[in-house]
């Protein structure tokens, strides 16, 4: 049996991440949530399958909010095999109209899912030696972004970190890799895609969620076993 741990999985990708992994008989799901209660629970009543799939609130802005997150998912599981640090904020605008809060709350979120959860479940992947530690990126974070810096610095921050991490844990049997999507089909991004963006991708159409969670079904899986430290696209052959 493989244990999952998913941050932000009630709504968007992390919906999908927490369906595709549910659909699978021979694993259990932690996914969390900051202000989405009762999208999650309705996610779960959904899946049906509550005896396998659990929904923790988790403030990654509050580190007692998080340490709570954490002790709760130890109670229920030994560990966790495989960590998606999916949860994101974005607050977007022009760097010269934005306040030190905007700028620094989607870095500050991005790396404290880094630091404290990583912290603390790789220990149990470690004395298994096995494990999967996927991170969702973005192209902002890649490539840039008008009115993004400061998600684009979050994003590109955890896509250096990942590759770091990669190199320290790879001979324990943990893997670490970044997923980066380009316009995925979200409430995140109804009222920012417009034609110009469609124009802009080759297959002429923006993603689904479930394409996302494809491959992060793969990377999380034994298919994998000889990826690490790299960064998949999924973005239709948007690269700039």
């Amino acid at each position: 049996m493989k244990r999952v741990f998913i941050t932000g999985g009630n709504r968007g990708i992390g919906a999908a991440l927490v369906r595709h992994f549910a659909s699978q008989p021979d694993h259990v799901v932690v996914f969390t949530y900051n202000l989405g209660e009762a999208a999650a629970q309705a996610l779960i009543h959904e899946i049906d399958a509550a005896d396998r799939v659990k929904a923790l609130a988790m403030n990654l802005m509050d580190p007692n909010s998080i340490a709570q997150a954490i002790h709760q998912s130890l109670d229920w599981q030994p560990g966790f095999d495989i960590v998606i640090h999916n949860a994101a904020s974005k607050a977007d605008g022009l760097f010269y109209f934005l306040d030190e809060k905007a700028f620094f709350e989607p870095i500050q979120l991005a790396l404290n899912s880094f630091f404290h959860l990583n912290k603390a479940f790789l220990p149990h992947m470690i004395q298994q030696r096995w494990g999967r530690i996927i991170l969702l990126a973005s192209l902002a974070g890649e490539t840039g972004q008008a009115g993004q810096t400061n998600y684009a610095a979050a994003k590109g921050a955890l896509i250096a970190a990942s590759k770091s991490l990669a190199r320290e844990v790879a001979r324990k049997g943990i893997l670490v890799n970044t997923v980066s999507p380009g316009w995925i089909a979200t409430d995140m991004t109804d009222d920012v895609v417009g034609p110009e963006h469609l124009k802009a991708i080759p297959m002429g159409r923006i993603g689904q969620p479930e394409e996302v969670a494809q491959v992060v079904g793969f990377l999380a899986s034994d298919a994998s076993s000889y990826i690490n430290g790299t960064t998949i696209q999924v973005n239709g052959g948007l690269y700039c």
